[in-house]
């Protein structure tokens, strides 16, 4: 896996069906680095099936998502993390080659987060994925604050971040329960 690559992206010529049924729609699409050995195609369809996902923000009416090849409202970038430093820091985030990020164009995902998951979270790499997109695109919807635990074995917000510990929480993916209850913490600065 690389660190570093050209900071030039492959947009996904992939497009999809409108999820969700209430909310603002929010056309998005997918780049790739370019160099990074991660189909664009695939990848931009794994994340259409993370917003999808019937523990998403889709399912609950908190937005409508469609997956397009242009004319996005914003972008989802996979990026090397020297090139995931370098455009999270163009909003003053320091990211140091672990973190992804929330930009004015959309959002900016760590290559190595994406591959490897996070050494806090219990789940798979691919589980370690619906939390990043979840997260990320939370913010992207307007949930700017982040939250903490809310109490010992209860599980971790969505808007928690994650890889800076659990603090008694167990790791979770969702913005929601299977019961379809927002997952909430206190908030944190």
């Amino acid at each position: 896996m690389p660190r570093s690559g050209p900071g030039t992206f492959t947009t996904a010529t992939a497009s999809g069906k409108i999820t969700g049924t209430s909310g603002t729609l929010r056309r998005y699409r997918v780049q790739i680095e370019e160099g990074v050995d991660l189909s664009a195609r695939g990848t931009a369809e794994e994340i259409e099936a993370i917003l999808a996902h019937p523990r998403s923000w889709a399912a609950h009416g908190r937005g409508r998502f469609q997956l397009v090849a242009s004319n996005a409202d914003f972008v989802i970038r996979i990026a090397t993390p020297d090139t995931a430093d370098a455009l999270c820091a163009r909003q003053g985030l320091n990211t140091h080659g672990e973190l992804n990020c929330e930009t004015t164009e959309g959002v900016v995902v760590n290559l190595k987060r994406w591959m490897l998951g996070s050494p806090t979270f219990s789940g798979s790499p691919e589980q370690y994925r619906h939390l990043i997109i979840n997260h990320e695109v939370g913010h992207e919807i307007g949930i700017r604050q982040h939250m903490g635990c809310g109490g010992p074995g209860k599980p971790a917000p969505a808007m928690m971040q994650q890889i800076k510990g659990l603090n008694g929480c167990r790791s979770n993916e969702f913005p929601y329960s299977e019961d379809g209850s927002y997952i909430t913490g206190p908030i944190v600065s």
